[in-house]
């Protein structure tokens, strides 16, 4: 079956493998860039470019320690959590000016979490008027903006941010 965008396929979606084990744990063990999206490691979080967005620039707040809950977590990772969470949206409103955020959880798989043994936060900038008839529709998600671009641009982002 050929596809009718094949000419602009993604292959981070077309050629994604389903590999055992966590997928955020196994980023961790890769060294930074676009390989594995991470743009910050904190001493108890990171920050990872969400591989398949809602948005451009839609990111993630992990914790380092591999757990379902956020009361499993040790305070300190709780509190470093909530602070990164407060960079992802200053780096992002610097890098794409949007004119709103939806942060949140899903916790659990009847919560909708896609990967519920190990707890995250999504930070997904979003624009008035963004919400389409691809996704209520078509099913389908329309993002104007590679993976690589996104790294790039939200990595510069965060330095700026931070020196």
């Amino acid at each position: 079956m050929e596809y009718l965008w094949s000419p602009w396929r993604m292959s981070y979606i077309l050629d994604h493998k389903n590999e055992p084990g966590c997928v955020f744990c196994q980023a961790l063990s890769l060294p930074d860039g676009p390989e594995n999206l991470i743009i910050f490691r904190g001493q108890f979080a990171f920050v990872i470019l969400n591989r398949y967005p809602y948005t451009s620039g839609h990111l993630m707040v992990i914790p380092f320690e591999h757990c379902a809950t956020l009361e499993g977590l040790p305070t300190l990772t709780r509190a470093e959590m909530m602070e990164l969470i407060v960079g992802c949206v200053k780096t992002l409103t610097a890098s794409y000016q949007p004119q709103g955020f939806n942060i949140g959880a899903n916790l659990g798989g009847a919560a909708g979490a896609g990967i519920p043994q190990h707890v995250h936060f999504h930070i997904v900038p979003r624009w008035d008027g963004d919400t389409n008839y691809m996704s209520a529709i078509g099913g389908v998600r329309v993002v104007p903006e590679a993976l690589d671009e996104s790294y790039r641009r939200i990595s510069q982002a965060w330095n700026k941010r931070t020196e």
